[in-house]
């Protein structure tokens, strides 16, 4: 089947797809079985460009919610006989592309003071939905914010403007941070647990953005041949701010893109954060994905020889499920893999920067469309 979008879904056995051998999918039943009650007591998901459905998934996801493998040779045996993989080629010829996110932990404060100076914001009230509909025509279509002012829409005021007081006295804060590249940092990976000084923690989760497009600020160090493209990763942009510190403003405000938070409940403070599919995600086996293209839910195995850090030495070959996004996820064979919570799964993240191999698995009734 090829795709006008510019990538097509090749048939593929099991067996040709190298690593499946060797994985175990065991810890995804769980989180399947979390899906399904979302999907069907909560709300579908976004059907994406290709067509799958919740309703495609959901006979997957059924079978899934009493089942419990033994081994991992009966977890693989589950999802050989009721799904049909794909391999997502693009037809451009390049490769698919992992980055990583994951879960920070920063020092908050309920309360503003000489330490505490910098605020997470909550949603402002000022800040709307825009659709086809609503967006005025001189904007990007992929400004899905804006602000609503006396009747009319305008772009949001962006990440500069909000450091400089745009929503001070508002009662927006949901606490305070120490520092301002932590909090830039909760803003890319969009999630965050809060460690209070009385030793509570608190969890925040993405709520809306401002709506300026996402500009990273390792490509313009890169581009201003500040830090070499060989060497580029969450680590070595932390260590040239915390070099240049007269510089980290302008450089932070490169990037528009400013983020609003909602407090989550800490249920349990082992599992991770709640993220656009609206269940926990799993460390190791959750995947953001482009949900222009893909439907939430969905498995994907993803192989990456050079990626060989996040298991000991030995290539990524894992079957993940598709259980949030991002702004800077785009395209069909691009992902970015969680990691987990805390510093460790920080560093764990911050170097992931691999080609590799996406194969989508399709519940075989819908797989029927697609051979």
């Amino acid at each position: 089947m090829s795709d006008a979008a510019g990538f097509a879904l090749q048939a593929v056995s099991f067996d040709a797809m190298e690593g499946w051998r060797d994985d175990d999918p065991s810890s995804l039943f769980e989180v399947m079985a979390t899906c399904r009650r979302h999907i069907s007591e909560t709300k579908p998901y976004r059907t994406g460009s290709l067509g799958l459905s919740s309703a495609d998934l959901l006979p997957l996801l059924e079978e899934a919610e009493t089942f419990r493998p033994s081994s991992a040779k009966e977890a693989r045996t589950f999802f050989e006989k009721h799904c049909q993989p794909f391999r997502i080629v693009r037809t451009d010829g390049i490769s698919g592309f992992v980055t990583a996110f994951y879960e920070p932990e920063i020092e908050v404060s309920d309360r503003q003071d000489a330490t505490f100076r910098f605020p997470i914001y909550r949603r402002p009230d000022d800040l709307i939905d825009l659709d086809d509909q609503n967006r005025p025509a001189q904007f990007d279509g992929s400004y899905v914010f804006g602000r609503l002012r006396d009747g009319l829409i305008d772009a949001y005021p962006d990440r500069r403007d909000i450091d400089q007081g745009y929503l001070e006295g508002r009662g927006l804060e949901i606490a305070w941070a120490k520092s301002k590249v932590d909090l830039f940092f909760v803003h890319v990976q969009g999630a965050a647990r809060l460690r209070y000084p009385d030793g509570r923690i608190g969890r925040i989760t993405y709520a809306a953005k401002a709506g300026h497009p996402f500009s990273a600020i390792g490509k313009l160090l890169i581009d201003r041949g500040e830090i070499d493209r060989a060497k580029i990763s969450m680590q070595s942009v932390r260590a040239w701010l915390a070099t240049h510190p007269d510089q980290v403003d302008e450089v932070l405000w490169h990037n528009r893109s400013y983020i609003f938070f909602r407090e989550a409940p800490v249920d349990n403070p082992n599992a991770g954060p709640i993220a656009a599919a609206k269940v926990p995600l799993l460390a190791g086996r959750s995947l953001a994905v482009d949900r222009l293209i893909h439907t939430f839910g969905f498995p994907f195995f993803i192989r990456s020889e050079s990626l060989t850090h996040l298991d000991a030495g030995k290539p990524f070959q894992r079957l993940m499920l598709a259980l949030d996004t991002g702004s800077a996820i785009v395209g069909p064979a691009r992902g970015d893999i969680f990691t987990g919570s805390g510093h460790a799964a920080g560093e764990l993240a911050g170097t992931v920067r691999n080609d590799a191999d996406f194969a989508i698995l399709i519940p075989n009734a819908a797989a029927a469309r697609f051979l």
